[in-house]
């Protein structure tokens, strides 16, 4: 069997339409011929896009009855797809990209909602602990705020930094956040609070990289690290949120 001959009958061996007989003789020419087995592939998965990415819609009742008077009622078997040029291959190529493509950019959509509704949380948690939610009372820094934690949540939270000049710490608390419970680290930059909240990762998209929104005049930098979320609330400006987001995820033991 030649390239050409097997290449014709790839498409109808696809579809299952091939007799038993031509159908051996495909299979050891693709056993020989990389080529081919190449082309049967890039077949296959052209076939499985077209087939099952693409919409489908019902043909309305008059053209199948036009289509019934058109064609012989034994239709010969569909042989290989002909492609009229080489553009002709690339424009069907590109139409299955770009369903493959419109399906990712509902999933991109999908991850910018579920984004919107992490940092919205944030900011109206962080506005409930400025009107006056508890803190633990801080004196000697991070050492005293973390046991505070203790059985209050089901994960220990993992954070480093224990304030410095710039960002002091001043307490800790726990919070609702969304479906489960959070701790909350306070700290300040002159007359602004900011919070920090740490919480279990699963089932909750927080970015792999810091990534910053503005919502309703506060700043949220969304991140994860440790299989833990952090979400950094605030109205500071962004450079200034951002450099308290590094000390966070940069400090040492």
């Amino acid at each position: 069997m030649t390239c050409d001959t097997a290449r014709g009958l790839i498409l109808d061996a696809i579809r299952g339409r091939l007799p038993d007989a031509s159908a051996r003789e495909l299979r050891q020419h693709l056993e020989t011929c990389a080529a081919c087995r190449a082309f049967e592939a890039s077949e296959r998965a052209l076939s499985e896009a077209l087939d099952t990415k693409l919409p489908q819609y019902a043909a309305p009742l008059a053209l199948k009855r036009r289509l019934q008077g058109i064609w012989p009622h034994a239709a010969a078997p569909v042989r290989a797809r002909r492609w009229s040029s080489p553009l002709a291959r690339m424009a069907a190529v590109a139409a299955a990209v770009a369903v493959v493509a419109g399906g990712a950019g509902s999933v991109l959509a999908t991850r910018s909602a579920e984004r919107e509704r992490l940092a919205g949380e944030s900011v109206n948690d962080h506005l409930r602990l400025l009107a006056g939610a508890p803190l633990a009372t801080v004196t000697g820094g991070l050492h005293e705020v973390k046991p505070w934690f203790g059985g209050k949540l089901d994960f220990a939270p993992s954070l480093r930094f224990a304030g410095d000049e710039d960002f002091p710490l001043l307490g800790g608390a726990v919070e609702r956040f969304l479906d489960r419970p959070a701790a909350v680290f306070v700290f300040q930059r002159r007359l602004h609070k900011v919070s920090l909240f740490v919480m279990s990762l699963p089932g909750l998209d927080f970015p792999l990289r810091p990534t910053s929104r503005p919502v309703r005049g506060f700043n949220v930098v969304l991140w994860q690290a440790n299989d833990q979320g952090y979400a950094l609330v605030s109205d500071l400006n962004l450079d200034e949120l951002l450099q308290l987001q590094k000390r966070i995820a940069t400090a040492g033991p």
